[in-house]
């Protein structure tokens, strides 16, 4: 490894290259005088660094090595993360922050899973977003505050969340006015209260949420459209 008239003598003589049998992918290098393994490393490392028996290392290959194998290990470790659903930049970087890796490998590893499109936040976004109106009746007020709580930014949580399609979004607040108003108790007007504080809390625009309301209200029992005066309430 190391080049001719850098005047750099050799520290460590590798004499044995084993598998780890413990650690799926990892290799062991024994150097001359130590019974036991001088560093494990990945195997990718193993063929880029060219760690051979007989080759010499320095001190100063050493500790690159030794870098570039960490920045392998957590990148190796944020992989496995993403592989369970997709994760926004911040949070591979809280996982990475949890197995207490050093902040600049942390950043290190999420600037190279950007640079090869394995992470993007605009794009976790869009899907997030879509996925949450769809399937769990989510207004885009309350997406955009949950992709923010993920480490979205502001500006790529408002751009999500505005590509929502209206329609469906006001379908979707429908459906949840609908399937709540047979459960709330009370006079009409003490139900309608209550349903409009729900529907805000799950995320609706105020338009969206008066929208809902009406159409629910058009379709609930006549009788409990009107006062006791026999006047409909919305009129």
């Amino acid at each position: 490894m190391r080049q001719d008239g850098e005047g750099e003598q050799p520290l460590y003589l590798i004499v044995s290259v084993r598998r780890d049998k413990q650690r799926k992918g990892r290799y062991l290098l024994y150097t001359a005088g130590r019974e036991e393994p001088l560093l494990s490393v990945h195997e990718d490392i193993l063929v880029q660094y060219k760690l051979l028996k007989g080759v010499e290392v320095t001190q100063a290959e050493l500790e690159d090595i030794i870098r570039t194998d960490s920045r392998q290990t957590a990148y190796a470790m944020a992989i496995a993360y993403l592989g369970v659903k997709p994760r926004t930049r911040k949070e591979i970087e809280r996982y990475l922050k949890r197995k207490e890796l050093d902040a600049e490998l942390i950043e290190q590893v999420a600037d190279r899973l950007e640079q090869e499109r394995i992470i993007d936040d605009r794009e976790y976004a869009r899907m997030y977003a879509s996925q949450r109106l769809r399937n769990h009746a989510k207004g885009r007020l309350a997406i955009r505050q949950e992709l923010q709580q993920r480490g979205v930014s502001k500006q790529a949580a408002e751009q999500a969340t505005s590509e929502l399609d209206e329609e469906t979004e006001l379908a979707a607040a429908l459906r949840a006015a609908e399937r709540k108003w047979p459960y709330i108790k009370g006079e009409y007007r003490d139900r309608k209260r209550k349903l409009t504080m729900f529907l805000m809390r799950k995320g609706y625009p105020s338009d969206v949420v008066r929208l809902a309301l009406k159409t629910a209200a058009v379709e609930a029992d006549e009788s409990e459209l009107c006062d006791e005066d026999g006047v409909t309430l919305d009129n």
